[in-house]
């Protein structure tokens, strides 16, 4: 497990409240954050995409997005070959996504939860690294749908 992660932020506008607090928590322990937000003229698609794209690519190992439920962010991200992007309602789906799933990205509601509870999830994300064991070839089955349908596209 690493200490520090590059982590690519980013929000739509329901999401600018809890994006602004967790960008200071994670300056504050030290990761290196892009704030990559929505413009004007964007919506929570266009965020989530260029998020996830930059962690597909290795520019930022990890990735936390934002907009009101963080189900659209999600759904979004996960349309980018080679990610795994979690919804996190509560600290246990936080660790269990990067536990048992390797989630690379971690999707907030600024309007489903507070801040101070999204932090303590952002903290049980940061903190966790996939475990492997039973979940690794749940992992690769993850990949091999991914791979298939790729093809079949």
């Amino acid at each position: 497990m690493q200490d520090t992660y590059r982590i690519a932020i980013g929000a739509d506008d329901a999401g600018i409240v809890m994006k602004e607090a967790m960008t200071a928590y994670l300056t504050e322990h030290g990761y290196p954050v892009s704030d990559m937000s929505a413009t004007a003229a964007e919506d929570y698609p266009d965020v989530a995409e260029r998020v996830a794209r930059s962690v597909a690519r290795g520019e930022h190992e990890r990735a936390v997005l934002i907009c009101g439920t963080g189900i659209g962010m999600a759904i979004a991200a996960n349309k980018i070959p080679g990610i795994r992007a979690a919804q996190i309602p509560d600290s246990y789906s936080a660790e269990r996504a990067r536990k048992s799933n390797d989630a690379q990205i971690a999707c907030f509601g600024n309007r489903t939860m507070g801040v101070e509870a999204a932090l303590v999830c952002l903290q049980h994300w940061l903190v966790s690294d996939f475990a492997g064991g039973g979940s690794a070839p749940k992992v690769e089955k993850i990949k091999e749908v991914e791979s298939r349908n790729l093809r079949a596209a």
